[in-house]
């Protein structure tokens, strides 16, 4: 869900995932230390919006590891309804392929007759328990990058490299607070103070952000980590949704040279681009948050083109 959360005295808080499991390679306690799910190839499915960024990790994840065959998936329509996340007929939208439920919500239920949580994307299910995994973007992805990696077809590629972890877990902190969820923190704040603090820690990360990205390529080391996917799927929809829908119109990513290289450069790694839907993206956000846009009007603009080449000369 992307607008998974409540507004409390003004500010958006987003609500804690519900479902906390690993796979592992060998079904061993994974970091939080719950396990005894055993990594096995058409053994897991994912259930993800195109629309949504935390699911869109997944997405990414899934492409660029070579799990398309090892690990299914379901794709929601992208208006998101009252009632939850739903299956219908929508381009690029599929039915429930495991489940066969009408609605998210279902699924959900069948994991745990009594859950009565938010119901959010991604989900990553068990058919052979047929239960819910983990519903944690966050945790999805370091699965996907290394539990499957005797199935992967690009098993050599680590997002997460030991050597790196420790700056990448740094520097996803103030991306995530301020940036992917800094934007929602601004759309859905009530307050005008609420709305100036977030619009500022916005405003103030991505011009730190595109400062550090002057002598460097990446956000950490010399090559593309977890990090760098976590923040793409913010900056992928900035222009097209964000900028208007949430307010935060004090730069677009085109007025940030680096960054707005940056993220051509993402988009541009094979496999990357089919996995954004701007259909999807701009049609969930405009009609389905009506608190924010009552019409539901989807706006046809802007153009942008990720495909302008990307090189950088200072780095």
């Amino acid at each position: 869900m992307t607008s998974k959360g409540e507004v409390q005295k003004g500010e958006f808080v987003r609500t804690v995932s519900s479902f906390r499991n690993w796979i592992t390679h060998d079904g061993s306690p994974g970091p939080s230390g719950e396990g005894g799910f055993t990594a096995e190839p058409d053994r897991y499915h994912l259930y993800v919006s195109y629309a949504c960024p935390w699911a869109h990790r997944t997405l990414i994840y899934r492409t660029l590891k070579g799990l398309e065959g090892v690990i299914s998936v379901s794709v929601v329509h992208p208006l998101m309804p009252e009632e939850s996340w739903v299956f219908a007929e929508y381009p690029c939208a599929t039915e429930d392929h495991i489940n066969g439920s009408e609605y998210l919500y279902e699924v959900y239920l069948k994991a745990n007759l009594y859950f009565d949580g938010l119901v959010t994307v991604p989900v990553l299910w068990d058919k052979n328990r047929e239960t819910i995994v983990n519903n944690e973007s966050s945790e999805i992805i370091r699965m996907l990058n290394s539990s499957f990696d005797q199935f992967a077809e690009n098993s050599d590629l680590d997002l997460y490299p030991e050597a790196l972890q420790g700056q990448i877990d740094a520097i996803n902190k103030p991306i995530y607070d301020n940036v992917n969820n800094g934007v929602y923190r601004a759309g859905f704040a009530t307050t005008q103070s609420a709305y100036d603090r977030a619009f500022d820690h916005l405003f103030t990360t991505l011009d730190e952000l595109e400062a550090h990205l002057s002598s460097q390529r990446y956000l950490v080391g010399d090559q593309i980590t977890e990090a760098d996917w976590r923040l793409f799927t913010t900056l992928v929809r900035f222009d097209a949704v964000y900028y208007n829908h949430f307010k935060t119109n004090k730069k677009r990513l085109i007025e940030y040279p680096n960054l707005w290289a940056y993220t051509r450069e993402l988009y541009q790694v094979p496999s990357v681009a089919k996995t954004v839907n701007m259909d999807h993206i701009k049609y969930h956000y405009f009609a389905s948050h009506r608190s924010i846009n009552p019409t539901g009007i989807v706006p046809k603009g802007p153009d942008i083109d990720f495909l302008i080449p990307h090189r950088r000369e200072n780095v």
